[in-house]
């Protein structure tokens, strides 16, 4: 008898248990996207302006996402028969924020392709670190139909946009990958800013953007731009990832830059770099070079 109740009262608080880690699960998820969508993804809605303000033809591109998720982009075409650059954007604005990058790969000769992610600008849904890899994935099948074959594009990713590139570059191979102001990790990131609230909580962000995994599988040539000034992803990260990266590898580093304006303080030698990069890359040369 003794045996048989002490068989029911560890069946019930077996019960018990499965019922509070159900309920842990239940409230977990949603304050593991909220989580995500406060500290990760800052998406606007509005685009500020578009390409033609600063006098740039562009095409005005819808494209499905790998998962169909309805997503928009500009492409810029460049001379004839030049390579494609898809830039992948930082974690916040949408790309009318990125008309000087724009403007400054455009005088290069080649064309560009910037999209928004899921959720940002007009693009639909809502961001995540799977829904950003499944967005590059369809920004290349589109640039795929229209042409450019993935030898002659350059993936360019800046911040959250490089861990976006370098994703991409796992599962097709570019002619080139530049990663511009990358962290290691999103869990490096909250040690390094967070550290209390990373030890709590870090756990119930289910984002990881790996970099440091990842970078030593890259097959394409690599350049890596960083500022030495740069206080959201320490320049530390930088070296992390270029020690890891396998050759050809390049690494750029502007010393009076912070975080976000190493193509505005980095002048001429960022310029010259890029195109030194693209074109060996490519075999691309301007209409003037030839």
């Amino acid at each position: 008898m003794a045996f048989a109740k002490r068989t029911v009262l560890f069946s019930k608080l077996r019960h018990r248990l499965l019922l509070y880690l159900v309920a842990a699960l239940v409230f977990a998820m949603p304050l593991r996207n909220a989580l995500e969508q406060h500290f990760i993804y800052f998406p606007e809605p509005l685009h500020e302006a578009t390409p033609a303000r600063i006098g740039l033809v562009y095409e005005d591109v819808t494209f499905s996402a790998t998962d169909a998720t309805r997503l928009q982009g500009w492409l810029v075409p460049g001379q004839t028969e030049a390579p494609v650059v898809l830039f992948c954007m930082g974690n916040a604005g949408n790309i009318s924020h990125r008309l000087e990058t724009l403007q400054l790969l455009h005088q290069l000769g080649v064309s560009v392709f910037i999209f928004n992610y899921r959720g940002y600008g007009t693009s639909e849904g809502r961001a995540s670190e799977a829904g950003t890899y499944s967005d590059i994935a369809g920004a290349i099948n589109f640039l795929n139909k229209r042409g450019w074959a993935t030898d002659r594009m350059i993936f360019f990713g800046r911040s959250l946009g490089a861990a976006v590139s370098l994703e991409g570059s796992r599962h097709k191979t570019p002619a080139g990958l530049i990663m511009e102001a990358p962290f290691t990790s999103i869990e490096a990131m909250g040690r390094h800013h967070y550290p209390l609230l990373n030890s709590l909580l870090g756990w119930l962000i289910g984002a990881k953007y790996n970099n440091l995994a990842k970078i030593g599988e890259l097959e394409a040539p690599l350049l890596l731009i960083h500022g030495k000034n740069d206080t959201i992803c320490p320049p530390s990260m930088a070296e992390e990832l270029y020690a890891r990266a396998p050759q050809e590898k390049q690494l750029l580093w502007i010393p009076e830059a912070g975080h976000n304006n190493g193509f505005v303080v980095g002048g001429e030698r960022y310029r010259d770099t890029l195109k030194q990069v693209i074109y060996s890359w490519t075999g691309f040369t301007t209409e003037t070079d030839r």
